[in-house]
């Protein structure tokens, strides 16, 4: 493969490289991604995942990202091949605490009434917001990106060196593999764990706003599974499920919601959350060619993605 033969080389086949494939392709370009591991074996597939811009920064940027986000979401949840749902449901903390500040975004956004919060919690919102079904998303994805002419290669790459020797213009989507490829020191991981167990007919989502602990607690229904979370483990590299982690999970959950105690496993799923103190959307000039990061982007990388694509996309 020589230049003459690619407009665009995007690095990573989570979320968000391939959102920003999509957008390039589409754009008209010749797009090939190389990704060092398949889309499943990403923490893209491993989330559970629901549009929310928690804990990242830059607040300016995330805000006009996220929302371009969702207005993308929005319009795909009206197909069901996506794996895109609007979902209604509550986040609840055990503290009086302020709603978040983009609740106003979200349809039928709502304080709740102390009836409607499970027992132990003060105060909570109601919502309806896009649940997306990863797995099927990301098959999605990839099956637009071929649409639109671009390609999917499973190669792990060394250097941003090697990348421009193959096309003019790169875009480094390597999620935690940024670290060593750029390298960014000031990339690091937050450990994810999920449960997905048989949904017993929850049909609404519910989430602790848990602040800055490591025990999360959130429940997102996916038609006859239930996705179960989770943690948020700063500095573990480990993407082995712990049995432990996951029986604390389902017990956390089960206290909110009692039909979990006996749910059936289905799957265990783990996921890095590559994490620095703001999202890298950023240019820079490799001798005679583009460099475009995009990466970083903790828990938000679903919620992001569109909007950091379309900034990458847009022409200059």
């Amino acid at each position: 493969m020589s230049r003459t033969d690619l407009d665009a080389l995007v690095i990573g086949a989570g979320v968000n490289g391939l959102t920003t494939a999509i957008c390039l392709a589409e754009a008209g370009l010749r797009v090939t991604i190389w990704a060092a591991e398949p889309s499943e074996r990403t923490t893209s597939y491993a989330a559970g995942a629901m549009w929310g811009p928690y804990l990242v920064e830059p607040v300016d940027r995330v805000r006009l990202w996220s929302a371009q986000t969702l207005e993308v979401l929005r319009l795909l949840a009206t197909d069901p091949a996506t794996g895109v749902r609007l979902v209604s449901g509550v986040e609840a903390s055990r503290e009086p605490v302020e709603p978040p500040e983009w609740g106003d975004q979200l349809d039928g956004f709502r304080m709740c009434e102390p009836s409607e919060l499970p027992s132990g919690f003060a105060t909570g919102w109601r919502y309806t917001a896009p649940l997306v079904d990863m797995p099927v998303y990301l098959g999605y994805l990839r099956g637009r990106l071929r649409a639109a002419g671009g390609e999917i290669a499973i190669r792990r790459i060394n250097s941003l060196d090697e990348a421009v020797s193959v096309a003019p213009f790169v875009v480094n989507c390597a999620g935690m593999g940024a670290r060593d490829l750029v390298p960014d020191p000031d990339l690091t991981p937050i450990r994810g764990q999920l449960v997905v167990v048989e949904n017993p007919g929850v049909t609404e989502f519910f989430s602790e706003d848990t602040g800055l602990s490591s025990d999360l607690l959130h429940f997102y229904p996916q038609g006859k599974a239930l996705v179960l979370g989770g943690t948020a483990q700063p500095g573990e590299w480990n993407r082995e499920p712990d049995p432990g982690i996951a029986a604390a999970i389902v017990a956390r959950c089960a206290e909110v919601e009692p039909r979990l105690r006996d749910a059936r496993v289905i799957e265990h799923r783990v996921g890095l959350r590559p994490t620095r103190p703001y999202v890298r959307v950023e240019e820079e000039q490799l001798g005679d060619a583009r460099v475009v990061h995009n990466y970083g982007h903790g828990g938000a990388g679903l919620t992001l993605s569109w909007g950091c694509a379309f900034e990458i996309a847009r022409p200059t």
